[in-house]
């Protein structure tokens, strides 16, 4: 039987009462969308790698109570591979989209990049605020949905050259100046990889120098022009089949 899952961050564990608290959201749909009652078997993960056996106590119009059972494997294991995708900031829902694959596919960080050819420029910290807590919701729900006990961290936007400093194995897939991905050079027993996708503007010559001056790995994708949400899912992707768990 498919697992009824839901979402309570650390703190609303109380291991020495053996109960977790629900939020309203998460007590909302257990009441009013599934419908279910006392005693009822639920799975409650983390957000950071734990997910917990559970009955239901009580329900109430704001939050609900469990009780923990037993520590779970997780549905779905994490991927072996520790990828940060860093995207361009991009327009409408195409950044949301982004961030719902990843998520699905086993990235463990999205960084919004604003980068010389960004789609969109941030009013301020507060229009930056929105969105990434907006993200986040959409990644904890593509948590929920795909098994995943671990919640990506949608950070906030950074400038292009905070990207360079990031860890692991650094790859910069452009539209031109690269090589083919199975040209790629790597060790053995990669399990860090920072991955940067440019928006439909593509990448600036300066910024292209830049990676390459940090020892980043310029690829180009075939012959077709792919849409920039295309292309972050796509690299995500390969980058999984390749060095991760999808086979």
């Amino acid at each position: 039987m498919t697992r009824r899952r839901f979402h309570a961050p650390p703190g609303a564990f109380n291991f020495e009462a053996h109960t977790v608290t629900l939020g309203s959201d998460e007590a909302r749909h257990l009441r009013d969308v599934l419908r279910l009652k006392d005693g009822a078997e639920v799975y409650v993960f983390d957000g950071e790698g734990r997910e917990f056996r559970c009955a239901v106590l009580t329900t109430g119009r704001d939050s609900a109570e469990l009780r923990i059972e037993a520590e779970v494997e997780p549905a779905k294991p994490e991927s072996k591979l520790s990828l940060n995708l860093g995207v361009a900031l991009l327009k409408g829902e195409k950044f949301d989209l982004v961030v719902q694959k990843a998520t699905e596919l086993g990235v463990i960080r999205v960084t919004p990049l604003i980068t010389r050819y960004a789609d969109i420029h941030l009013r301020d910290a507060a229009d930056a605020g929105k969105r990434v807590a907006r993200w986040q919701r959409i990644a904890l729900e593509a948590a929920k949905q795909s098994g995943r006990p671990l919640v990506p961290e949608v950070g906030p936007p950074v400038a292009f050259e905070e990207a360079l400093a990031l860890e692991g194995l650094g790859i910069m897939f452009s539209e031109r100046g690269g090589t083919a991905f199975d040209s790629l050079k790597v060790h053995d027993g990669v399990s860090a990889v920072t991955a940067l996708v440019g928006s439909e503007g593509g990448w600036s010559d300066e910024e292209i120098a830049a990676a390459r001056a940090r020892n980043f790995q310029i690829v180009t994708l075939g012959g077709r022009i792919l849409r920039a949400e295309t292309a972050a899912i796509t690299v995500t992707v390969l980058l999984q089949h390749r060095f991760g768990d999808l086979r």
